[in-house]
């Protein structure tokens, strides 16, 4: 009488569609390079923008001029036979026309900050760069109009003009050339903060693509 034969095992299935089978996550993690999309709108389109944020900061500065001749405070003069004074020497007038035009510079960068975040919120390098510059070269249009847009800067021929013991304004100039640096400043402060609280995310590299973090690799020997 012999043994029964031990039956052969049943063919190999390939599995089914409802199988929750683990897969090793591509390399470098949930971000790897292989079907995503370019990180960022690209360098070209990111060097237009910034090119263009420093000709829109650069017009604003008209506008912070006109309100800096139109907001800050007068020096008054007064002369003599002899020489042009301070009507009064006590006055904080000159500091005034200073501090006009740092708070003004001031609003501007964080106005110019927050557009800029808001056209653009994923940043980068060149629209940093604008903001400097932009916010720079727009302070120094600002100071240029705002003495253009003052009283003549020929005193002696002013005084002449009104006559002796007629107070008259002293031409609009600012003292404090630190001012010109108000505008980046804030701009750059602003845009660091918008962008740190509300900025995008990088993904995280070690995040399993499933929603899962990914189980611990055993030593290699």
């Amino acid at each position: 009488m012999t043994a029964p034969l031990t039956p052969p095992p049943p063919p190999h299935q390939p599995p089914s569609d409802d199988a929750h089978v683990w897969q090793a996550p591509p390399a470098g993690g949930a971000a790897g390079t292989v079907g995503y999309e370019q990180d960022g709108p690209g360098m070209k389109i990111e060097v237009r923008d910034a090119a263009v944020v420093t000709v829109a900061m650069l017009l604003a500065g008209v506008l912070l001029g006109v309100l800096w001749w139109w907001l800050a405070p007068h020096v008054p003069l007064i002369a003599d036979d002899s020489a042009v004074y301070l009507k009064d020497t006590e006055g904080e007038q000159a500091i005034g026309v200073d501090g006009t035009f740092t708070l003004l510079a001031l609003a501007f960068g964080a106005v110019s900050a927050v557009v800029v975040f808001l056209v653009r919120r994923r940043g980068g390098v060149p629209l940093v760069v604008a903001l400097a510059v932009g916010g720079l070269l727009g302070s120094l249009l600002a100071w240029r109009i705002g003495i253009w847009l003052g009283p003549t800067q020929n005193v002696v021929a002013h005084a002449k003009q009104v006559g002796k013991g007629v107070t008259f304004s002293a031409p609009l100039k600012l003292g404090a050339k630190g001012a010109l640096l108000a505008w980046s400043l804030a701009g750059l402060v602003v845009h660091l903060g918008l962008t740190a609280l509300f900025g995008p995310r990088d993904p995280d590299p070690y995040a399993s693509p499933y929603g899962a973090p990914n189980p611990p690799q055993p030593p290699t020997a």
